[in-house]
């Protein structure tokens, strides 16, 4: 995956439009068990390759601080409701109260698989985009919790 222009959202909007019917057929053949496996899959190596493009489009080394700088790619045009905790330069945390990925896979009929198509892939693209940040995550909104407790921090902050 290429280094999107478009907001999060939107893109995200434009991949599960095309997923949808694959992992229909998927589930069909082969049971969902085995289709979300193989839907995870594929995402996380996605992500990690949109991560290894962002970081590629950065002028110099990517750090936690330029990470951040994309928060507004995935939250333009309200896409997350965030209140923001904690900003430095080895640690973002913050908390997502709305979000409207949810509220669009739901609309979908993709809420089963949110989570994989979004949810999955904050973590997995900092793999790609600088392997020393770490995302911890105890809850998101799309799998029913109240909100999503983002905690990026560099692994050397430990």
């Amino acid at each position: 995956m290429a280094k999107t222009q478009l907001p999060i959202l939107d893109q995200r909007r434009i991949e599960a439009n095309i997923i949808k019917p694959i992992y229909d057929e998927m589930v069909k053949r082969l049971g969902q068990p085995e289709a979300a496996a193989i839907l995870s899959a594929a995402i996380t190596k996605d992500s990690v390759a949109q991560g290894r493009a962002y970081a590629a489009s950065e002028d110099g080394a990517p750090t936690l601080e330029t990470f951040h700088h994309l928060l507004p790619q995935w939250t333009a045009n309200g896409a997350l409701e965030i209140d923001m905790l904690k900003e430095t330069e080895l640690a973002v945390h913050y908390n997502v109260t709305r979000c409207k990925y949810a509220e669009m896979y739901k609309q979908m009929g993709l809420a089963e698989i949110g989570h994989i198509l979004s949810c999955g892939r904050d973590g997995t693209f900092c793999t790609g985009y600088n392997s020393d940040i770490k995302l911890d995550r105890s809850q998101t909104i799309m799998q029913g919790a109240s909100h999503c407790d983002f905690r990026y921090r560099l692994e050397a902050a430990d």
